[in-house]
């Protein structure tokens, strides 16, 4: 609970700093965060904000997402940015920029480093073959689970990284049979 307290609290810093920087960043509308739902509501996101405008000479509106990371993740992100250290970022950018009609300028994607509170910001320009994708995927996986079927595990057996910090981990591997 600590850990996320702490993610809002640094949003919270991170929307001060652009907002005292002269940017026009906006985080909720009349009290309740931005966000969309398609599929029934079976997919949704919130996002963390859309930059309106700003003291920068750049195309405006766009989308705003902040995370946190240790130092080594954070330096990960620096050396890699977000498409290669950390896929699942990615993707969730790409369809909020989709399906928040923010697709046409660049995302501002800021890491606040928990170790010394440096930041990192990178504009990520829209994959649509990313938003494509995800969106099939998450098309893939709501149909098979409408009709009880069991798609493939991302690995062999459950302590591959990234099972590791799914989580649905005990739900997959407690299955027998499950493929």
């Amino acid at each position: 609970m600590r850990t996320f307290a702490l993610g809002h609290t640094i949003e919270d810093l991170m929307i001060m700093y652009f907002r005292d920087a002269g940017f026009d960043l906006r985080t909720e509308k009349y009290g309740k965060q931005f966000g969309f739902d398609t599929a029934d509501g079976e997919v949704r996101g919130h996002i963390d904000g859309v930059i309106c405008a700003g003291p920068l000479h750049l195309k405006y509106p766009m989308l705003w997402e902040c995370k946190s990371a240790s130092d080594k993740k954070f330096n990960e992100f620096v050396r890699k940015g977000v498409a290669e250290a950390n896929p699942v970022y990615a993707a969730q950018i790409a369809l909020y920029q989709a399906y928040m009609d923010l697709a046409e300028n660049p995302c501002v994607f800021t890491v606040l480093n928990k170790n010394t509170s440096e930041v990192y910001i990178e504009l990520v320009p829209f994959d649509s073959d990313l938003a494509q994708r995800t969106s099939d995927k998450a098309v893939q996986i709501l149909e098979a689970t409408r009709g009880n079927d069991i798609l493939p595990r991302i690995a062999q057996n459950d302590d591959f990284h990234l099972c590791k910090w799914c989580e649905f981990r005990n739900t997959c591997w407690q299955k027998e049979g499950a493929a």
